[in-house]
């Protein structure tokens, strides 16, 4: 039976754990690695996990989830190096570090694979990208991949596409938010009460993404069925293309995934 060690048992941390647990693995096979004494009886109150120091937990598990911030992971990788094992598997989380990072920072040799997720993961409706370091093989991969598939989508990406994926799909979440919460303002701005704007924004956001899922078809299709001549939408959307709707989302995800390269960068 495989141990994992949860290293950092912040939101992301948690929504894993939790995950994990969902998917039917036992309890005593995930060990919440947390320094603070009121987090760690926290989390061992609400899932029955055992907590432990970092390194105590890395030195008993086979593979160890890194769910860190990006400015304190070379701290912690120095903290669990001395309880990394040869046959370990170290996953890390956090956007922006590379494999590179982990090695440089982990006994030789050290099996690594880098991975960026995102929040729906709260929800088991993630979308996880992952990419292996040098020393990780095709049985590491196949691992993260049915572990993150418990709480999602997984795909492999390569290493230099990934700061990619956090523009995208890691701080995606962030933009729909953005938009849902302006669409609704909109809504009240027009006269309706906030609980009534929210009903029907929501539920029109999950119903889009369902159809943009199970459809099959491409967004310009499904965007084009809603819009007839002269209509109502098609004014709106001339609207958002005169105030540079797309050109601003474009800037944005560069924006994000140079901040992501400036992370690697320290």
């Amino acid at each position: 039976m495989t141990t994992f060690a949860l290293v950092g048992v912040g939101k992301l941390g948690e929504a894993l754990l939790s995950g994990l647990l969902r998917s039917g693995r036992p309890k005593e096979q995930v060990i919440a690695a947390e320094r603070y004494a009121s987090r760690a009886k926290e989390i061992a109150d609400t899932y029955g996990v055992p907590t432990a120091d970092p390194p105590d937990a890395v030195a008993q598990a086979d593979v160890v989830l890194l769910a860190v911030k990006p400015q304190d992971m070379r701290a912690a990788l120095r903290d669990i190096a001395g309880s990394v094992r040869p046959e370990t598997l170290v996953v890390s989380m956090a956007a922006g570090i590379t494999t590179k990072v982990l090695e440089e920072e982990l006994p030789e040799g050290t099996h690594c694979i880098r991975v960026m997720t995102n929040t729906p993961v709260f929800v088991d409706e993630a979308m996880s990208a992952i990419s292996p370091g040098t020393h990780a093989t095709e049985e590491h991969l196949a691992l993260v991949e049915e572990l993150l598939s418990s709480v999602g989508r997984v795909i492999r990406v390569p290493e230099h596409q990934q700061n990619a994926v956090t523009a995208l799909s890691g701080s995606g979440p962030a933009y729909f938010f953005y938009l849902v919460e302006a669409m609704i303002d909109a809504g009240i701005l027009l006269g309706l009460p906030r609980a009534v704007a929210a009903e029907l924004i929501v539920q029109t956001a999950v119903g889009s993404a369902k159809m943009l899922k199970e459809s099959d078809e491409h967004p310009v299709v499904l965007r084009e069925a809603v819009m007839s001549p002269g209509g109502t939408t098609i004014s709106a959307i001339r609207v958002m293309e005169d105030h540079g709707v797309r050109a601003a989302m474009l800037a944005a995800l560069e924006a994000a995934r140079d901040r992501s390269e400036q992370l690697a960068d320290g």
